[in-house]
């Protein structure tokens, strides 16, 4: 009896943090399947005009990762394509997940989005991004970054 009661809590307490509508304005489900340079870095050949674009939690960047076994691969594709602004080599290091959303694309109901930070040579403050693997969009390179040299 004890562990149903805090089952029906944990359900309870997991249902009262999303929203039962996402608040994503960026999902795209006929996005194309971003093509790989190699194994480890997707080819990306837009920039993004939108400043929000992947710096703000409603405007994610949607990796979608259910084509993979990992979840993790395709932000570190994604990741490992970009450079800082005058083209300088980043380091990027995950920080946490937050914001739980609702999707039909995860087992639970509710997907959360990945937050990544990423630092470069020379900058003053280190950029957060915003990164979702449960939903589809059309990659870009964030306003302020750019692409890394091939």
């Amino acid at each position: 009896m004890k562990k149903t009661a805090l089952l029906i809590a944990l359900l309870i307490s997991i249902s009262s943090c999303t929203s039962t509508k996402s608040t994503l304005k960026n999902v795209d489900d006929n996005a194309p399947t971003p093509r790989l340079i190699n194994n480890e870095t997707f080819e990306i050949k837009e920039y993004s005009k939108d400043k929000k674009y992947g710096y703000d939690k409603d405007y994610p960047i949607n990796i979608f990762y259910g084509n993979t076994s990992n979840e993790t691969i395709n932000q570190q594709r994604f990741l490992n394509a970009l450079a800082g602004p005058n083209g300088e080599q980043i380091t990027y290091t995950k920080l946490e997940s937050c914001c739980p959303f609702p999707t039909k694309r995860s087992n639970m109901g509710a997907g959360f989005l990945d937050v990544y930070q990423l630092r470069w040579k020379g900058q003053k403050n280190p950029v957060t991004l915003y990164l979702n693997i449960y939903e589809k969009g059309v990659l870009m390179v964030p306003v302020g970054l750019s692409l890394k040299k091939k």
